[in-house]
């Protein structure tokens, strides 16, 4: 593929609800542009953008995609997002890089969440928006019904400029309301044909009218004037609306079939802002200072790293978008995130899974590096010339946790390793090693998305998954105030061993062990202090409820005894244990679970529902604030033990457009049923891998 300028290059996200036909548009488009042999299905697995094992085997995008193609002396970018809300990360990869999004609308079922949640997101990055209303090819789609589900849901600024001329039940034609010419098909090739007598082309020039005219002062005067505009007017309109966001054009066809597909290529380079006009960005020196930054191939090289994928055998690479320079293969760059070098090696093109070699990616481009010694997805590459900081890529936050051990004993650096790749390829995952439960924790934004890691994990580092949910980090503290003695005598030939100690223990605040001493006369000599206080401190990693941490608790030696030859440091430690063991089962002993505080942002016609889930959780609704786009903020707080599932709920009952966010508040006691069943459950496992390890030894 020649080398495009920034006025000649097109960066378009395909971004909407899962199923909607997003993958069999760009099949579409790329077949038709001769980018692609052949008109791959989704269904028959061999389309360009699905490539990736797991999305041929599920049939749909897990991952972004990137494919070039060439339409009327223009280089189109296409990147094909995920529509599934499990995979949310793909989308906000393709809106950091594209300067617009198209987003298909199912003419069967109208716009859903996803549409809502990708113009939400183009809206975000003040990027233009294109509908496509796709399948009008299939029984029961209606055009008219797709237009008004999307104009009751994004507004008057939505409006069709391509309408589908229907008879029978069919589209006879499809017609350019802007140029009032009309278009057959014919396996995709676009074939004028006379306009047909309906009224309702100029309905739409009417209304178009008005949105158009406020987008320019001498439309605006002439609009006030009663003129009728002209198509070329009418052009000029739908092309600042849609850069400004004021507009967003409708279009309509068949991926399937090819209808419609070249009148929305020729939308693409005709109303979408080339790179040169929308690529631009304002960067941050590494001082902090702002500096503009203009699609210019002759300035200082900048170009953000939008997306990775891990692969065992290639190695690291790394997908970047050039917003000012150029950047050519061999060359040093700096990473404003780790303030060192990064070597740039063979940059490459890339078009689904197949790769070609370039040797320079101009400002407003989008390629491929391969093998960057630590760039991440959302790092800056600049000249060393001009080191900037552009703003990075923002991912959605893990909502859905689970503990994961590999199946295969052995297996459990290889899995490190693998998760710890994966993670750089999506970084809407965490891995972190719970070291107080013992487990690796796992975390997603869904049950699909998880799924995937663990098949990806099998599939490029051969390690299968189990996996369960994850344990609670409870705590155990006391209530009220004892004194007991610990006595720790043993007598074997030539030296015993001797340690007598009374200790008070009592409630405190803080999560630390307090020890103090109060001993008078000697009872216990000072040296002997530091071993009661060590034997203590071991003794409180594990509570006489259910095993868990010991907090809030304060011990003071008060008196004791000891022998003149017998008494060690060990026998202090060891009678500190017997103490310890003695008073805090006599202390009132209860147990403490992690309480989260928890915001949910939720439509307000789910409010209802939303609050009765959290109380049936045990939670305690704290509060209901208005927030962005329309929704509602549920603050509350809930036992982390009942919210690790709430993420599928949430999703069910909003469809999708709510989420939630919980972060640690403190501990509290527990109800007296439920550190029932956690004591019973810690008894039973302790029972368990007991009589394991006397099997073990009688196998032995």
């Amino acid at each position: 593929m020649k080398q495009y300028t920034a006025q000649n290059i097109r960066n378009i996200v395909l971004g909407g609800h899962g199923g909607s036909g997003k993958t069999s548009l760009a099949e579409a488009m790329l077949y038709l542009a001769g980018a692609s042999e052949r008109l791959g299905k989704v269904a028959d697995g061999n389309t360009v953008m699905d490539f990736d094992p797991e999305e041929m085997k599920r049939k749909t995008s897990v991952s972004t995609a990137v494919a070039p193609l060439e339409w009327k002396d223009c280089k189109i970018n296409l990147i094909d997002t995920p529509g599934l809300f499990d995979f949310a990360g793909g989308l906000c990869e393709g809106v950091r890089a594209g300067d617009c999004v198209i987003i298909p609308v199912s003419g069967k079922s109208g716009a859903k969440v996803g549409a809502e949640k990708a113009f939400q997101a183009a809206s975000k990055r003040g990027i233009g928006k294109i509908f496509f209303v796709t399948k009008l090819d299939e029984e029961h789609a209606d055009f008219a019904k797709a237009i008004a589900s999307i104009q009751e849901v994004f507004g008057a600024g939505a409006c069709p400029v391509v309408i589908p001329y229907m008879e029978g039940g069919k589209a006879q034609c499809y017609i350019d309301v802007l140029r009032e010419k009309a278009y057959t098909y014919d396996k995709g090739k676009m074939k004028e044909v006379p306009m047909p007598q309906t009224d309702e082309v100029e309905e739409i020039r009417m209304t178009l009218s008005e949105a158009v005219a406020e987008t320019d002062e001498d439309l605006m005067e002439k609009y006030f004037a009663g003129e009728s505009f002209t198509n070329e007017e009418f052009i000029k309109g739908v092309q600042l609306g849609l850069k400004s966001g004021d507009i967003s054009p409708i279009l309509c066809g068949s991926g399937l079939k090819l209808d419609g597909v070249a009148q929305l290529l020729d939308c693409i380079v005709d109303l979408v802002p080339s790179a040169a006009d929308a690529a631009g960005e304002v960067a941050e020196t590494m001082d902090g200072e702002p500096v503009e930054l203009k699609v210019s191939e002759d300035d200082p090289t900048a170009a953000i790293v939008f997306k990775t994928v891990a692969d065992p055998f290639v190695g690291k690479l790394s997908y970047f978008k050039v917003i000012s320079g150029k950047v050519k293969a061999d060359t040093q760059m700096f990473n404003s995130r780790t303030g060192q070098p990064e070597k740039v090696g063979k940059l490459l093109t890339i078009r689904g899974k197949k790769q070609e070699d370039t040797t320079c990616v101009v400002a407003g481009d989008i390629g491929a590096v391969v093998k960057l010694a630590s760039a991440k997805t959302g790092d800056t590459l600049s000249s060393t010339s001009r080191p900037v900081k552009l703003e990075g890529v923002n991912f959605p936050t893990p909502s859905l946790s689970m503990a994961v051990k590999p199946k295969n004993k052995g297996d459990e650096e290889k899995m490190a390793s693998g998760l710890s790749r994966l993670k750089e390829e999506d970084p809407t995952i965490t891995v972190k090693n719970n070291v107080e439960t013992h487990q690796m924790v796992l975390s997603g934004l869904g049950e699909q998305h998880l799924d995937v890691i663990a098949s990806k994990l099998k599939q490029k580092f051969g390690v299968e998954l189990k996996m369960k949910a994850p344990k609670v980090a409870y705590r155990e503290t006391i209530r009220k105030k004892v004194k007991v003695q610990g006595r720790h005598k043993k007598q074997t030939g030539g030296h015993g061993q001797f340690g007598d100690v009374w200790i008070e223990f009592e409630p405190c605040d803080g999560d630390d062990l307090v020890f103090e001493e109060k001993v008078f006369g000697g009872a216990v000599p000072k040296n002997f202090f530091p071993a009661v206080e060590k034997g203590l401190r071991d003794c409180v990693e594990h509570g006489v409820l259910a095993g868990y941490p010991v907090v809030g608790l304060k011990a003071t030696l008060v008196d004791g005894s000891y022998h003149p030859v017998d008494s060690s440091e060990m026998s202090f430690k060891m009678a500190a244990g017997l103490a310890y063991k003695a008073g805090l089962p006599q202390a009132s002993p209860v147990l403490l679970e992690p309480i989260g505080s928890v915001k949910v942002f939720i439509p307000e016609a789910n409010m209802g529902d939303i609050i009765g889930e959290v109380n049936k959780r045990r939670g305690r609704v704290l509060g209901m604030d208005a927030g962005e786009d329309g929704m509602q903020v549920v603050s509350a707080e809930a036992p982390e033990a009942e919210m690790y599932d709430f993420s599928t709920y949430l999703r069910q009952v909003t469809q999708g457009r709510g989420s939630f966010t919980m972060s640690f508040e403190r501990y509290e006691e527990a109800p007296s049923f439920v550190a029932q069943k956690v004591i019973d459950a810690a008894k039973a496992a302790k029972a368990a891998k007991e009589a394991k390890s006397s099997k073990d030894e009688d196998d032995e």
